[in-house]
């Protein structure tokens, strides 16, 4: 079949043997925001057409394609859900030529009741998991970071941080930034910054550090968006390594359920992604007393190969 990993800013487009094994991968600058009303079913042609009329007559889409502002809404499946509830709530799609298929986002809640909502991550977490009843900790680095709660192999629940839309605003649009040269980087100023996380005073107090720190010339310019990544990242780090908790013997509670004291454990935390923010929360989380372990690049294909292989296409 064909896989499409369809977002707001790039689509990605795997065709998929019948064992699931990427056969061939396309990736560009085609996300939802650049195709015009009415026009998704001329994009998806133009994306993958010679693949369809070289014989494939599935196509499996996940991602914000599915979103409102997509080409049409799969309403939200609740958590907690794996492969069998997401491969049962697909939404067709009306497409000449091809049986295409859209997997819906999920919804949760967090401790506090505020709906939390994801599209398309959901395809490269149930797409890591080694085993089908595995239970995990999993971190999405991005513009809108999620920390993903596995339980028994289903997504009990998860929650998102704003970390790096933040930080391009803060780097872009704010005084922080007139005092800023170059990238982040994992190195002794990003480390400062995650150090500086775990002290007293807030985020917001933090963050007008980044800026005094440079007028006192303790802070160099070059090193200034690597501090101040620390610092949102290391903010980020700890509220979900705190939150949720990985337990001792990898168990993850779903929902905050309580067990007879169990033994807190160094928590690993399985990194799904790609890009320098990769190495950028491995360090936090190491800094912070967990274990980073990389996920697999090809996640998301892996997924919805899975989803694919559960679907009635008929």
């Amino acid at each position: 079949m064909i896989a499409v990993d369809w977002g707001t800013s790039s689509a990605r487009a795997y065709r998929l043997a019948p064992d699931g094994a990427v056969l061939a991968r396309r990736e560009g600058a085609g996300g939802i925001l650049r195709v015009p009303e009415g026009g998704f079913p001329a994009a998806l042609t133009e994306m993958v057409g010679d693949w369809l009329a070289d014989g494939e007559t599935r196509v499996l889409l996940a991602g914000m394609v599915g979103s409102r502002q997509g080409w049409q809404e799969a309403p939200y499946l609740a958590c907690p859900a794996g492969l069998d509830a997401l491969a049962g709530a697909v939404v067709p799609v009306p497409f000449p030529g091809a049986t295409v298929r859209l997997v819906p986002g999920l919804s949760a809640e967090d401790a506090a009741g505020t709906p939390e909502v994801m599209r398309g991550e959901e395809v490269q977490v149930v797409g890591t998991l080694a085993r089908p009843d595995e239970d995990a900790l999993i971190c999405l680095p991005g513009s809108h970071a999620k920390w993903v709660r596995v339980a028994g192999g289903r997504i009990a629940g998860f929650t998102t941080h704003m970390t790096g839309e933040a930080f391009a605003a803060l780097k872009e649009h704010t005084i922080l930034g007139r005092m800023m040269t170059g990238t982040a980087e994992a190195g002794p100023a990003f480390a400062a910054g995650v150090a500086r996380s775990a002290e007293g005073g807030g985020l917001l107090h933090h963050l007008f550090g980044t800026r005094t720190l440079g007028l006192f010339g303790r802070l160099a310019p070059e090193d200034a968006a690597s501090y101040l990544s620390g610092l949102l990242i290391g903010h980020e780090v700890a509220a979900a390594l705190t939150g949720g908790a990985a337990l001792a013997g990898g168990a993850v509670l779903a929902g905050g359920s309580a067990m007879a004291e169990p033994a807190l454990v160094r928590p690993v935390v399985r990194l799904v992604g790609s890009g320098p923010l990769m190495a950028l929360y491995g360090r936090a989380i190491a800094l912070k007393g967990g274990e980073a372990v990389p996920g697999d690049p090809d996640a998301a294909a892996r997924g919805l190969a899975l989803i694919g292989e559960r679907i009635q296409w008929a």
